[in-house]
C-alpha cells in the first residue's frame, strides 16, 4: 500500500550554509511529514557571519521550474521566502494566482546577520502582487514596518500594521523575536481578531528561524490544517527548534529544523528537573531544606544567560513536616543558582546542574568522607557570579560544592553536578 505523502512547494532562495533558504525549508517540511518540492529563486553565497553574494535565477527559468513542479504534483500548500526583485516577485505571482493551494508568505528582506536579501522595489511588488493573493504573511518588526509603510514602536502599532498588511484579506503572524523582552510575544491577525501568543524566551534565534518557522506553517497546511491550528502547531515546533539550535561556524547559530516534538533541549532541561524533583521529595530529610527553600537548576547547553537555566518554580519548601513541590521547574525563575552555575560553566560546559542545600556539620564531614571536594565561597551582593569565580579559580579544579564561607544562620551548601542524574547521585551519597 502505497504512503499517502503530502507535497507542499516552497519558492525561496539557496543558502550555501544550509541553515536557512531552500534547505532549511526542506528539512522543516520534512519534519512535518510532508514531501518539498523546490523552486529556487537566488543562489546566496552566504554562512552563519553575512552573505558575500547573491546571484538572481532568471524569470524564466523560475517560471521553467514553476511549471514543470506544478503540472507534476499535487501541491497542498505553498511558501514564498526569498524573491529578491519585483520581476521575480511579478513571475511567480502570475502563475500562483489562479492555483488552489494556500499560500504563505514570508517577506524575506534581510538575513539574520543583517545582510540584504532584496532589491529596492521587492516590497511594493509584494504588496501589489502577492499579499492579495496569499493565506497568510508572516513578517518580523522590520519587514512589517516596510510592508504596512510605518514606524512600529508600541504594541498599539503593531496591530495598526498587521491591519494594514492585511487589509486585502490575508492573516498576519507578527513575530516579536525582535523585541528585547522576557518573552516573545507574536500576534496572530486573522478575520479582524487579534491572537496573542507569548513563550519564555530561550534564546537569541538563530540563522532561519524565520524560514523554519513559515515551513512549519506551510507544512502542517498542506496537512489540512487551518490557518489557525497550523500557526499554532508551528509556533510550539519553532520554540523546539530554537531551544536545540546548534553551532556550524563562526556567526549566529543554527535553528534545528528537525527536532522531534518533546525532544528538544529545553523541554529536556524541564522534564528532567520535574523527574528530579519528584525523587527528592523521597529521598530528601526535612533538616537540608533552607528556611527559605531548597531548589535543584538546570542549563541547557551553551546557556547565555539565567534566562536560558530552568529550576523548579517557588521552589521545594517544608508544609506541615513535608516537603513540598512549589510549581513545575521553569525557565528563568532561580537567577541566584543561575549567575553561581554560569560561573562554573565557564570552568566545565558539562557541569550544568545545582542544588541548594541547609548546611549541617554531619553533612560536611559526609561529603569529606566520601571523597568530595567542597570549597567556601563569600558570595557577595549582586555578585554572585563574580564571587563564584574567584572561589573556584582559587582551588584549581571544579569542587564537587560550594558552601558559604560566612557563618550564617542558615548556612548553604550549593551541590554541583553534570546533570540531575549525576546530582541525584551524588545526593543520595550524603543522605
Amino acid at each position: 500500500m502505497a504512503l499517502d505523502m503530502r507535497t507542499a512547494l516552497t519558492v525561496a532562495g539557496s543558502d550555501s550554509i544550509g541553515g536557512a533558504g531552500i534547505q532549511a525549508d526542506v528539512k522543516a517540511m520534512s519534519a512535518v511529514g510532508v514531501h518539498a518540492a523546490t523552486v529556487i529563486t537566488a543562489l546566496t553565497a552566504q554562512n552563519t557571519t553575512g552573505v558575500n553574494g547573491i546571484l538572481p535565477v532568471s524569470e524564466e527559468f523560475i517560471k521553467a521550474q514553476l511549471e514543470a513542479v506544478l503540472k507534476d504534483s499535487d501541491i497542498k500548500a505553498i511558501k514564498t521566502g526569498m524573491l529578491y526583485s519585483a520581476e521575480i516577485v511579478g513571475t511567480v505571482a502570475d502563475i500562483l494566482e489562479d492555483h488552489e493551494a494556500p499560500l504563505v508568505v514570508d517577506p524575506v528582506m534581510v538575513a539574520g546577520t543583517g545582510s540584504t536579501l532584496m532589491q529596492d522595489d521587492l516590497a511594493n511588488a509584494l504588496r501589489r502582487k502577492l499579499l492579495p493573493i496569499c493565506e497568510i504573511v508572516t513578517p518580523n518588526k522590520s519587514e512589517a514596518e516596510v510592508l504596512a509603510k510605518m514606524k512600529i514602536k508600541t504594541k498599539d502599532d503593531e496591530r495598526f500594521a498587521a491591519e494594514l498588511i492585511g487589509k486585502q484579506g490575508s492573516a498576519v503572524l507578527m513575530k516579536g523575536g525582535h523585541y528585547n523582552t522576557p518573552t516573545v510575544v507574536d500576534f496572530l491577525y486573522l478575520s479582524s481578531e487579534f491572537t496573542k501568543m507569548e513563550y519564555p524566551r530561550l534564546k537569541k534565534a538563530g540563522h532561519g528561524s524565520g524560514c523554519v518557522l513559515s515551513s512549519y506553517i506551510t507544512a502542517n497546511m498542506a496537512k489540512g490544517m487551518d490557518v489557525a491550528n497550523a500557526v499554532f502547531k508551528s509556533r510550539e515546533m519553532i520554540q523546539d527548534a530554537i531551544a536545540s539550535q546548534y553551532v556550524i561556524g563562526h556567526g549566529d547559530m543554527v535553528v534545528n529544523p528537525c527536532v522531534k516534538e518533546g525532544e528538544s533541549d529545553g523541554f529536556m532541561v524541564l522534564d528532567a528537573l520535574d523527574s528530579a524533583a519528584s525523587r527528592i521529595l523521597d529521598i530528601v530529610p526535612e533538616e537540608f531544606v533552607p528556611k527559605n527553600g531548597m531548589n535543584i537548576a538546570m542549563a541547557m547547553r551553551n546557556a547565555a544567560g539565567p534566562e536560558e537555566i530552568a529550576a523548579i518554580d517557588k521552589r521545594l519548601t517544608v508544609h506541615n513536616g513535608m516537603i513540598r513541590k512549589g510549581g513545575p521547574a521553569k525557565f528563568g525563575t532561580a537567577e541566584g543558582l543561575s549567575y553561581i552555575l554560569m560561573a562554573v560553566m565557564k570552568h566545565d560546559p558539562e557541569s550544568r546542574c545545582i542544588m541548594s542545600l541547609s548546611c549541617t556539620r554531619e553533612m560536611l564531614d559526609v561529603m569529606e568522607e566520601v571523597g568530595m571536594r567542597v570549597v567556601p565561597v563569600e558570595l557577595a551582593k549582586d555578585k554572585f557570579m563574580e564571587s563564584t569565580e574567584k572561589a573556584i579559580s582559587g582551588c584549581g579544579e571544579l569542587p564537587d560544592a560550594l558552601v558559604d564561607k560566612v557563618a550564617k544562620k542558615d548556612r548553604i551548601v550549593r551541590l554541583l553536578a553534570k546533570d540531575t542524574t549525576d546530582m541525584l547521585s551524588k545526593l543520595e551519597e550524603i543522605i
